[in-house]
């Protein structure tokens, strides 16, 4: 596999071409129904006062070699929605479905043969690494894990060649946390996450803390992954320009709740639930004559209530489901 990054042209015909595929296929890698997650809130004597509804009767699909992205303010679900597809939180009901495999009806032990097909890049690059190893053991941990019997230094070499995938190279491979950038750092967390040659990785929101040039780095890097290693991406953000750029289809949520799926061009082009409307509507205009129109445009708009969140999705236009309201 060639460790030099696609050229800007070759990259998005590639991965144009592997959205494409992904929408004609359909092929369904990890399924949510009916998915629930509710956090007791207790009082005096451990009576329950209230429960959080985290994510509350969730139902949609990922499909294989697609980029869906799980919009929402903070709050609103889109991590624990993320977590519970990958098992790291047990729902509260539903079910999740992967490859045609039910594994929450799975023993525990069963499951973990499904772990290594999943993997996670986190939020804050730092806080995810141990600030004890180096880069190459960081990678080389979950080699260790999942084949303790790589000979010859088959788990070092692979180890070594993801982080040459990802611009680590060198002795930099033997330096610790405290002595990358926070991009550089978000590297090595990626680098770990596709080491084990996952099919699906769970992106949370992992560019919100870094600059702006990093951000375009880091997206760039994840785009080309996917197109090199064919992998599926649930990429949760609340930074909609970030959104637009990577997804194939997006889903906003509310309250624990799925209001709108769809084509991310589509949702963006031609909102239809007032929730995705008034998310699109905050985005930030430069143009100062264009933001008092949009601005005069919204004070003739009563601002969202969150009343209709109960709604069923019904499936308005092919691939695009709204809520109803």
């Amino acid at each position: 596999m060639s460790m030099e990054p696609l050229k800007a042209e070759r990259r998005f015909e590639s991965l144009q071409g592997l959205c494409s595929v992904a929408q004609q296929t359909r092929e369904e890698l990890i399924k949510a129904e009916h998915l629930s997650k509710h956090f007791p809130i207790k009082g005096t004597f451990g009576r329950t006062m209230r429960v959080i509804k985290a994510v509350d009767d969730v139902s949609l699909s990922v499909f294989r070699s697609e980029t869906l992205a799980v919009v929402g303010e903070s709050g609103s679900g889109k991590t624990t929605l993320g977590r519970c597809l990958m098992q790291m939180e047990p729902e509260t009901a539903g079910q999740v479905w992967y490859s045609g495999v039910n594994i929450t009806a799975l023993p525990e032990r069963e499951r973990l043969q499904y772990h290594r097909n999943m993997q996670v890049v986190y939020q804050d690059p730092f806080s995810s690494l141990n600030p004890h190893r180096s880069a190459l053991e960081q990678v080389l941990e979950p080699l260790q894990v999942l084949n303790p019997a790589g000979a010859n230094g088959e788990n070092e070499q692979r180890a070594v060649e993801v982080l040459a995938m990802v611009g680590i190279t060198g002795s930099d491979i033997h330096r610790y946390p405290r002595n990358f950038s926070g991009g550089q750092r978000q590297r090595i967390g990626i680098a770990r996450a596709v080491s084990v040659r996952p099919e699906f990785i769970f992106c949370d929101e992992p560019v919100s803390s870094l600059d702006l040039s990093v951000q375009a780095q880091v997206l760039r890097l994840l785009s080309e992954l996917q197109v090199e290693l064919g992998l599926t991406y649930l990429f949760v953000s609340h930074d909609l320009s970030v959104v637009r750029d990577i997804s194939t289809r997006s889903a906003v949520m509310h309250n624990g709740r799925v209001l709108e799926l769809g084509p991310t061009d589509e949702v963006f082009a031609a909102p239809r639930h007032p929730y995705t409307k008034a998310l699109l509507a905050a985005i930030p205009i430069a143009d100062p004559k264009l933001a008092r129109e949009r601005h005069a445009k919204q004070q003739q708009i009563a601002p969202y209530d969150g009343q209709g969140d109960r709604g069923e999705l019904v499936e308005e236009t092919p691939g695009h489901w709204v809520a109803g309201v």
